[in-house]
């Protein structure tokens, strides 16, 4: 995931453009909808090129206007056991996002569907060791069962937030 947007002037709305690239079948609606709409849909429902939410929070008196992009990936196939493709896709995504927009965007690496924790292919600390090692945030998420969801937006808005230089936008508690 990868965000990219500009901040109002000093302090009163910030806007952050959020891109959350990934296979198919890895859950990126699903966990947008859940964000923004409090949805799960069990069935799935196939991304046909990029789909568009948006959520407005108040973060300790700071409103955030968050514009979420779905980008599904071009690669077609199964969409099980898919886990160690996917890591080696993922490297090279974030290859070219450092390429291509420098190191100006705060990355996270999500690994989603931790209720499937049984069918997991790479290790919580392999994906933990390669996101620290590229400057990114790992982060563990279930839209199904509206884990970690939360925490993973509001802590993006921190970042990003960080990385634009106001000291102002606290998080009390976080």
């Amino acid at each position: 995931m990868a965000t990219a947007g500009a901040a109002g002037s000093s302090g009163r709305t910030y806007s952050f453009k959020v891109v959350l690239l990934g296979e198919g079948c890895v859950g990126k609606t699903s966990l947008v909808l859940r964000y923004c709409e409090n949805k799960f849909n069990d069935k799935h429902i196939t991304t046909l090129q990029a789909s568009f939410l948006t959520k407005k929070l108040n973060i300790t008196g700071k409103r955030v206007n968050l514009a979420i992009w779905v980008r599904r990936s071009l690669m077609l196939g199964s969409c099980h056991h898919r886990d160690a493709f996917e890591y080696k896709t993922v490297k090279n995504w974030v290859k070219e996002l450092r390429k291509m927009l420098g190191n100006e965007i705060c990355l996270c690496i999500v690994g989603n569907k931790i209720d499937l924790d049984k069918d997991r292919n790479v290790s919580v600390e392999d994906a933990e060791s390669y996101a620290e090692s590229v400057g990114a945030k790992h982060y563990h998420t279930s839209a199904k069962l509206n884990k970690g969801i939360e925490e993973l937006f509001l802590d993006l808005c921190k970042r990003k937030s960080r990385a634009e230089s106001d000291p102002d936008f606290g998080f009390s508690g976080f």
